[in-house]
């Protein structure tokens, strides 16, 4: 693949922002567009559309549920030689709408860095990025999981389909679980065990995220009904226990 000149950003909302400090931070030149932030993250350029498309390496940080309309109307314009990727938390849906939007000429990875602006506040070292080619060379994936280990991150090339189905029952289930807790108003309390605190950490996280993004896990991904009909089943179970317990007593 060509030298990596300049990196785009395209949205910069809590995670695009946070996504776009971490490239520069790690040495890259990083321009960036969004619609409606008119402040760019520290060492981060802000530039038009058409400029931001034309990046040596482009990529989505927009909602899942958007994803597909921003693809179908800049994917004319992007440059001949720009690689894309997307950063959705789920991927198969993505990676099915680069590789039917997006013109045969460009390359494109699906990606997911597995943190955001909590989970990587003290750095990202350690933390979990999920890469799968879509269209591209092996030239081009390799150069981009090396330069992911550069960093320091745990780096696993995984196909979209087990992607989705591991995060349905890891990524889905923590958000459902802490929005469930914010809508039983879970508050801190002296008694607090060491298990509540880190519920509490949970509900803090996933509550952070826009609830949209909550909304996109539980629809996009095919595997999260699955997951939740399974949770529901698993707290029926308890909740059968606990009654013949108690006809017992």
């Amino acid at each position: 693949m060509n030298a990596v000149k300049t990196v785009g950003v395209y949205g910069l909302g809590r995670f695009g922002s946070f996504w776009a400090e971490q490239l520069a931070r790690h040495g890259f030149f990083v321009v960036a567009y969004s619609r409606s932030t008119k402040v760019a993250p520290s060492a981060v350029k802000l530039v038009s559309e058409d400029e931001v498309l034309n990046a040596s390496a482009l990529f989505y940080c927009v909602s899942i549920s958007s994803f597909e309309d921003v693809i179908a109307r800049t994917a004319s314009r992007i440059g001949e030689h720009t690689v894309v990727m997307d950063t959705c938390s789920v991927k198969l849906h993505p990676a099915e709408v680069m590789k039917r939007l997006l013109p045969e000429r460009v390359e494109c990875i699906a990606t997911h860095p597995m943190f955001g602006p909590d989970s990587g506040k003290n750095g990202v070292a350690g933390l979990p990025m999920i890469l799968d080619k879509v269209r591209c060379s092996d030239q081009t994936l390799l150069w981009w999981k090396e330069e992911f280990v550069r960093w320091g991150l745990k780096v696993l090339l995984m196909s979209c389909e087990q992607h989705d189905r591991e995060a349905a029952w890891s990524q889905g289930i923590t958000h459902f679980i802490g929005r469930t807790l914010s809508e039983l108003s879970a508050r801190p309390t002296e008694l607090a065990t060491t298990g509540y605190k880190t519920l509490l950490t949970v509900m803090e996280q996933t509550c952070n995220d826009p609830i949209q993004l909550f909304y996109d896990l539980q629809r996009y991904n095919p595997y999260a009904k699955q997951m939740r009909m399974g949770l529901k089943g698993a707290i029926e179970v308890v909740m059968e226990q606990l009654r013949r317990q108690e006809e017992q007593h």
